[in-house]
């Protein structure tokens, strides 16, 4: 199953939210929308600095988890980023692989 890092930034109103709930129900919460995708939260961390956390999903595919980042989006209290994640096995299979591929200006 594909593995995917999600950055996740609160919003003002999200960080109300979140010393109103507390940390183990936004977990709880993340959980619950991963495994209506068919997924699995892997980790769940929060951290000091521009990012507020950081989660670790195995999901079905892209469109799965753009249907979560959509809702995420939607509700206005969280911002994510989410970096798709391969395998070394997969970069091993990608550098056997030929493209045809011209840089520009050559």
């Amino acid at each position: 199953m594909p593995k995917y890092l999600v950055e996740f930034s609160y919003s003002v109103e999200g960080a109300k939210g979140l010393i109103k709930e507390g940390g183990t129900a936004r977990r709880a919460a993340t959980e619950k929308a991963v495994q209506s995708m068919g997924g699995k939260l892997e980790a769940y961390y929060f951290a000091f600095g521009e990012t507020d956390g950081f989660g670790l999903v195995d999901m079905p595919d892209n469109v799965s988890v753009a249907a979560i980042n959509l809702a995420i989006g939607a509700s206005g209290a969280v911002r994510t980023k989410t970096t798709v994640l391969i395998t070394p096995e997969e970069v091993d299979a990608a550098v056997k692989k030929s493209p045809a591929y011209r840089p520009p200006g050559q």
